[in-house]
């Protein structure tokens, strides 16, 4: 383009001195394309970055105990607390917090992993805590076991090493659908196929939930309604019933099918032995 300018200028000109003033004014003009609506995806920046430009997720901005603030947003937009909006600016929260990591316990100096998380799963029963790694809703870095309509949805920012909370999934990961089985989100409800199998009685697809619950004092576990009471009691082709098969620790609220269960680890298959939830082989 620039030698252009000198053709022309040497065509109007019959003498060009190189100390004469020369002002070339470049235009860039960015063409529209258009890909479709599927082809658009939040890779191409950081998670910070989409969480200060989507509306669907509340930032928390604190430089310690940002889980706890995340939870405590969290729950106040469930249950339509008047002091939500002053939570998500900042105003109100630091007691509020402070109480809470007072009762339960919980010490985040080093910050708050899988130990925390477990921990204040035990203490908020009444929520399911998910926390999600990214926006695609696919990654879950964290499920809480507890049957509960009221969900917590938190984004993990491994980057900056921050929690968010998500106030629409389906806005923030541009879905339409979230299973209730296998909370993932996905385009359609009628094409995804859940990975999850129900928790009362074991069958496929997940049952919905509902509001009255049965307690088993064998398996210390919640059913739905009396017939799913009655079927995990039942034994099949001379199998153990699922109420033998699965039982839920009094102490840490974990879901246990192995004899060999220890309070806040899990059994590991690469080492062949329990090993603390979230640990890296």
């Amino acid at each position: 383009m620039i030698w252009s300018v000198f053709e022309k200028i040497s065509q109007s000109y019959s003498r060009f001195d190189a100390l004469d003033t020369l002002v070339v004014t470049v235009h860039s003009v960015r063409m529209p394309v258009g890909f479709g609506k599927s082809a658009i995806k939040n890779t191409g920046r950081l998670l910070s970055v989409m969480a200060h430009l989507k509306t669907s997720i509340v930032e928390v901005e604190a430089e310690e105990n940002c889980l706890a603030r995340a939870l405590v947003i969290s729950i106040a937009k469930v249950e339509n607390d008047t002091d939500y909006k002053e939570y998500r600016q900042g105003r109100k929260i630091r007691h509020v917090v402070q109480t809470l990591l007072e009762t339960t316990g919980i010490e985040m100096s080093n910050g708050a992993g899988i130990h925390e998380l477990v921990r204040f799963q035990q203490h908020f029963r009444q929520y399911k805590i998910v926390i999600y790694q990214g926006l695609s809703g696919e990654d879950i870095m964290f499920e809480g076991q507890v049957d509960s309509p009221k969900r917590l949805n938190i984004l993990n920012d491994e980057v900056e090493r921050n929690y968010h909370l998500i106030a629409k999934l389906t806005t923030a990961t541009a879905k339409k659908y979230v299973s209730k089985g296998c909370s993932k989100a996905c385009k359609r409800d009628i094409t995804h196929v859940c990975d999850q199998t129900c928790s009362d009685y074991m069958v496929r697809p997940p049952c919905a939930f509902a509001e009255v619950r049965i307690s088993c004092e064998d398996c210390h576990r919640h059913f739905r309604n009396a017939a799913f009471f009655a079927n995990h009691r039942l034994r099949t082709s001379n199998r153990k019933s699922v109420c033998e098969r699965k039982r839920c620790c009094e102490t840490c609220g974990c879901r246990v099918t192995r004899k060999k269960h220890e309070c806040y680890k899990r059994f590991c298959d690469t080492f062949k032995e329990n090993k603390y939830i979230g640990h890296l082989c």
